[in-house]
């Protein structure tokens, strides 16, 4: 079972093996999912700005990447153009900084504030894509008790409500 520890030196997070092996899939599914920046091509591109940045039609994109304007539809888009490179860029920072942590399996990972803070964002996005995918509300730990075991979505309940309590041990560790 994950531990999660404040030491002198830093946080220390303990995975056992599959623990560390669940963490890295779903970090590397991450990154996939974050791809290319939609727009990234082009001299405004080197300054960080998307030409032509969309909300995205995938509903785990659009939760990682929502509209900072709802009411305003040219607003939400100019913002976008400005930010998403860099929000992308960073969340795919964060799940890097993870999955490099999980090299040495079994190893007690020890992580500076920093570190640990892209580990919280890292866990954070993982937790909302899943979140999303499983269409997860105020009541889904009863959805997910009613749940017969054999429910394909079963293991994701799991994985997310396990998610949720390694964020939780960092963030105690933490403050």
């Amino acid at each position: 079972m994950s531990h999660v520890k404040k030491t002198r030196k830093g946080v220390v997070v303990r995975l056992e093996a599959e623990e560390a092996a669940l963490v890295r899939a779903l970090m590397e599914q991450l990154v996939s999912l974050l791809g290319d920046t939609p727009g990234g091509d082009g001299e405004l591109a080197s300054m960080g700005i998307a030409e032509n940045a969309v909300k995205p039609d995938d509903p785990v994109l659009a939760r990682l990447f929502p509209d900072a304007y709802r009411e305003d539809g040219e607003a939400a888009g100019e913002f976008r153009r400005y930010t998403e490179m860099g929000l992308r860029d960073g969340k795919r920072e964060a799940a890097q900084a993870v999955l490099d942590a999980l090299k040495d399996p079994g190893a007690d990972i020890l992580l500076d504030k920093e570190r640990a803070q892209m580990w919280l964002r890292a866990l954070n996005d993982v937790r909302l894509a899943l979140g999303t995918r499983l269409d997860i509300g105020e009541e889904w730990y009863e959805e997910a008790e009613r749940l017969d075991p054999r429910d394909p979505r079963a293991p994701m309940f799991a994985a997310y409500d396990w998610l949720t309590m390694l964020q939780e041990g960092l963030v105690r560790a933490l403050w």
